[in-house]
């Protein structure tokens, strides 16, 4: 006798929100990188060597075709952080990565997004600018809960908060000055100046605590080999940050005028990235460079895991500390939101559940057959 065979479901092969997921960040994160590359620091490098690319026509050429490249780069990268928005909004009404307070996380997004779509159609005015950077506020310090309620580690809600400040530190200065403007006053805000000096200071400290939180990092392992190579890791970057550390120093006693130059090319690299990004380098050099460094382990280890936190931490930071454009603040409201839900990105992930396919039954066994 034929075994009788019970209909069941089994998971799409591609699922198609997770496919769209995984191909829409891996797409935003080439344009992002290349946006900032191109647009935001080597159109302000080619502001700064105005005279040499009057001088030099193939530079001139670079310079206008990098800075061409980058704008569409900046637009299409701006499409593509809406996608993944609505990709993302898709996923929690559908309760795939439900999290606590998705109740007000929803409607936010989806407000913010809406206020993205009309100030698009119809340029906002300064109380525009005040609503929307102050629904932004509301959403990230949402988010930041969200994430500090997900991870209990000390190290991992002091990320979430140091950020936090430091973004809203920005978007208070925004606000503020955007208010005073509104309403006519001429003197500056309180504290506006001090704020936004502690908020980049913070961000700062974010870069370092994102090792701290996702690198896996550590020393205490029973294998040799990887003993070593954390110890030769570790050793090559303290020296680098005691390199940059006294290197302005050591320099002024051997050699004053070398000293001098090195000054300035630091101080024009500050003022590229103070335009790209709004870094004004105020702290030692130094602080920085060993941020990046932290930063770029970090998110490079995770992305190769294929991990959604290693997307959000690239589009956190790749959004810099001014966000001046309103494509920058939904590369902070979506990177928050990947953290918050971290999990593999990949077609293999578990959401199947949204598109169940009922197999065929087996057809019966011919007569006599057993």
């Amino acid at each position: 006798m034929a075994e009788s065979v019970m209909p069941q479901k089994v998971r799409v092969g591609s699922e198609t929100g997770s496919l769209l997921l995984e191909y829409f960040l891996k797409a935003l994160l080439v344009a992002g990188l290349c946006e900032l590359i191109l647009y935001r620091l080597v159109s302000r490098l080619g502001m700064h060597l105005s005279k040499v690319a009057k001088e030099y026509v193939d530079v001139d050429y670079f310079l206008r075709g990098a800075s061409a490249i980058g704008f569409v780069l900046l637009n299409f990268s701006a499409i593509l952080v809406f996608l993944v928005l609505l990709v993302l909004l898709f996923y929690k009404m559908n309760g795939l990565l439900a999290r606590p307070l998705d109740r007000i996380v929803v409607p936010m997004v989806s407000l913010l997004l809406a206020l993205t779509a009309a100030f698009l159609l119809f340029p906002p005015r300064m109380i525009g600018s005040v609503v929307y950077n102050g629904l932004t506020v509301v959403l990230l310090w949402t988010l930041v809960i969200q994430y500090c309620r997900a991870n209990p580690a000390p190290t991992a809600r002091a990320l979430a908060l140091c950020y936090g400040a430091g973004v809203s530190s920005w978007l208070y200065y925004q606000i503020s000055t955007t208010t005073y403007g509104w309403l006519g006053i001429v003197s500056t805000p309180p504290l506006v100046h001090e704020i936004s000096r502690l908020g980049e200071a913070l961000m700062v400290v974010a870069t370092v605590l994102v090792f701290a939180v996702y690198s896996g990092f550590t020393f205490r392992t029973k294998n040799r080999q990887q003993r070593r190579r954390s110890l030769q890791f570790a050793g090559t970057w303290a020296a680098l940050f005691l390199a940059l550390l006294v290197m302005d120093g050591v320099l002024e006693l051997f050699d004053p005028v070398l000293a001098r130059d090195v000054r300035q090319a630091s101080q024009g690299i500050g003022w590229i990235f103070q335009m790209g990004m709004g870094y004004t380098f105020y702290l030692p050099f130094a602080l920085y460079v060993a941020g990046l460094l932290f930063w770029s382990y970090t998110v490079i280890k995770q992305i190769s895991m294929g991990r959604r936190a290693g997307y959000g931490l690239v589009l956190m930071f790749i959004a810099g500390y001014a966000l001046q454009l309103s494509h920058l603040t939904m590369f902070v409201i979506v990177g928050l939101l990947l953290i918050v839900n971290d999990g593999r990105i990949d077609a293999r992930e578990s959401v199947g559940q949204l598109f169940p396919v009922r197999m065929p039954d087996r057809p019966a066994a011919a007569p006599g057959v057993s």
